[in-house]
């Protein structure tokens, strides 16, 4: 190894915070379910998501190597480009985080490096086909095949469990749900935490730390499995509610549905290389769970301004850290400049989070935004071509009210019958 400059030092730090707020901005996709139909405490869910986190950032290293090897070209990419990357990343996170939207802590970092490299070095920085085959696509077709998948899972739950009893079906479904919960933890792990690892690698190689298509060193998957770890463990308590209770009212046979069919899709982009979106995924599947239940309602307006914010998230995060590398293009002092501006906004952003406080105590309360939002004309369509599984009938019954009745003036009033 080379000498390892301030430079190289500040990038490193810098994006194991971005893995840090990926971690809690990215629990809600393993544990959101799994909290809000109450088959695990809330802080024990996210110990549990911690350290399955960990121990998946150690299974595979094929998705940072698409980052550092294949999105953008290394040749020419400055240690300072990274870092502007991961400025832009940080305060989407951030800012989505605040508003308890669950975006793509993926496509922000996408999104910054894109941004940064262009702005260093140009367009032809960017590989365009990995950019389409490994990031965009798989944008696209991740919350629709794990949306399917969860919405038929969730119908085949309710067929067969039909003639189960109802209350030992319920603990099986809800151990269910705590093991494809694990599962997603793990899938995570090895999806995300690799992504912090190929930006680092990256910087490592920009800064002649690390001979070009190196592997992550081991002190690289050590240092992003424990930032994303502890990024977990204190929990994205907005996001979780909002994934939990804001989309979509689950059951326990619907949040098993749920995180299994996500689980599926993330580990199989994993071994594919694939630089997947488990946001994406998951809510496509919370979304999908919804809509397998007869009378399930999925919260459209919530479900749209999160569509917004994936369509924002990669030229947001871009425009944000192409600004950072043309500031830091100045030298030192720009640099610096930078990097007092992500530390001031970060804490800006915090202390207005203070307002209102979303924690372990109140995560799992009937009032997220758009919780009384009625069923849309997709719910509604979707719900009305299937007939109701077992176990829900009455559950319909409750929500449609009476008929008015026009009462019969020779009857007897209950006040005269004794």
């Amino acid at each position: 190894m080379e000498s390892f400059s301030l430079i190289l030092a500040i990038v490193v730090v810098t994006a194991l915070a971005f893995d840090f707020t990926n971690g809690f901005h990215d629990t809600a996709n393993a544990m959101a379910t799994t909290i809000s139909t109450g088959a695990l405490k809330p802080k024990v869910a996210v110990a549990m998501s911690a350290v399955l986190n960990l121990v998946g950032a150690f299974l595979s290293v094929e998705v940072a190597n698409t980052i550092s090897k294949g999105l953008v070209d290394e040749t020419g990419i400055r240690p300072e480009v990274i870092f502007a990357a991961l400025v832009g990343a940080i305060l989407w996170n951030l800012l989505t985080w605040l508003v308890g939207l669950p975006s793509s802590s993926s496509h922000a970092l996408m999104g910054g490096l894109i941004g940064a490299a262009v702005a260093s070095a140009g367009i032809g920085a960017v590989n365009g086909d990995v950019l389409v085959t490994k990031v965009l696509l798989p944008a696209i077709a991740a919350p629709i095949v794990a949306g399917v998948a969860a919405m038929l899972a969730s119908r085949m739950t309710y067929s067969l469990g039909r003639k189960a009893d109802g209350k030992a079906a319920a603990k099986g479904y809800r151990a269910g749900q705590i093991a494809s919960a694990g599962l997603v933890s793990l899938a995570h792990g090895t999806n995300d935490a690799q992504k912090t690892m190929g930006i680092i690698t990256l910087a490592l190689i920009a800064g002649g730390s690390l001979a070009p298509d190196s592997d992550p060193p081991v002190w690289v998957i050590l240092g992003a499995g424990l930032a994303i770890a502890l990024g977990t463990y204190l929990g994205g308590w907005r996001i979780i509610r909002t994934m939990g209770k804001g989309l979509t009212d689950l059951q326990p046979q619907q949040g098993f549905a749920a995180q299994t069919s996500a689980a599926t899709v993330i580990l199989a982009s994993s071994h594919l290389g694939f630089s997947l979106s488990t946001t994406h995924s998951v809510s496509g599947a919370v979304m999908g769970a919804g809509l397998g239940r007869k009378g399930g309602v999925v919260r459209w307006s919530t479900a749209t301004r999160m569509f917004v914010a994936w369509g924002l998230t990669l030229p947001a995060a871009a425009l944000v850290a192409a600004l950072a590398e043309w500031v830091c293009r100045l030298g030192d002092w720009g640099t610096a400049l930078v990097a007092v501006f992500l530390v001031a906004s970060s804490f800006a952003i915090w202390r207005i989070s203070r307002r209102e406080v979303v924690d372990h105590t109140n995560v799992v309360d009937d009032d997220p935004v758009g919780a009384a939002e009625p069923a849309g004309v997709v719910t509604t369509a979707m719900a009305a071509v299937s007939p109701p599984p077992a176990g829900v009938t009455e559950d319909l019954a409750a929500t449609v009210p009476a008929p008015a009745t026009t009462p019969d003036p020779k009857a007897p009033s209950a006040a005269t019958t004794v």
